[in-house]
């Protein structure tokens, strides 16, 4: 069996609550990354708040994938969801089916299937509404954006907005689903928030994110 393949099969065949975590990430590889050096953006989230952090994100992930196995393994972001003694739980996702399903080009019918224009139909929000019955409260995290040089999402600002703006509309309408934007976080021609594929986030950008996820949990509660 392939390593990654192995990897994610232990990943989630990890009893839930084992750890007597509380909080729980899914998403992509923007939550992936860094996960086996503990410096990914759910390893910041728990090194801020002093808590247990599940991280069950799968790189390459999306939110609409229709492949059963791989999809049940984690590459269909509602299927690393599964109930716990979760108090929240952080997400994202998105980015690969705009950028990979359609080349952030012509993307309007599959943002649709994602996410309606007002915030309350599709993939995502049928998967916060899962999660918020079972008690949890939900962050939804934005992605980083393009510094504007040599990035091969550069074409992908508009979508990426667009897509932002449909979630901050879904969470306006539960107190208890937060949205979290990456938008405004690098600054124009500034690389060091990206690794060197200029996609994923460098340390520091996954430091810088992890902080913004943890400051409202910590401003909530904990």
């Amino acid at each position: 069996m392939k390593p990654l393949l192995l990897m994610v099969l232990m990943l989630l065949s990890t009893p839930v609550g084992a750890d007597q975590a509380r909080i729980l990430a899914i998403g992509d590889s923007f939550f992936a990354t860094y996960s086996q050096s503990d410096r990914s953006i759910p390893d910041v989230v728990a090194h801020e708040l002093g808590q247990r952090v599940t991280n069950r994100s799968v790189m390459g992930a999306r939110m609409i994938y229709k492949l059963p196995l791989t999809g049940a393994m984690g590459f269909n972001i509602a299927r690393q969801y599964r109930p716990g003694p979760w108090k929240w739980v952080i997400m994202n996702g998105g980015g690969n089916d705009l950028w990979l399903g359609c080349n952030c080009s012509r993307c309007d019918r599959k943002m649709t299937k994602m996410i309606s224009k007002d915030g309350t139909r599709g993939e995502i929000p049928s998967l916060v509404s899962k999660i918020r019955s079972g008690g949890a409260q939900v962050i939804y995290v934005g992605y980083l954006r393009s510094p504007g040089r040599g990035s091969p999402i550069e074409h992908c600002r508009d979508e990426g907005d667009e897509l932002d703006a449909r979630i901050a509309r879904m969470a306006q309408r539960d107190q208890g689903v937060w949205f979290v934007p990456m938008a405004d976080m690098v600054p124009y021609g500034d690389r060091s928030f990206h690794a060197a594929d200029m996609i994923h986030p460098s340390y520091k950008g996954a430091a810088a994110a992890g902080k913004r996820v943890a400051k409202i949990i910590a401003q909530t509660g904990g």
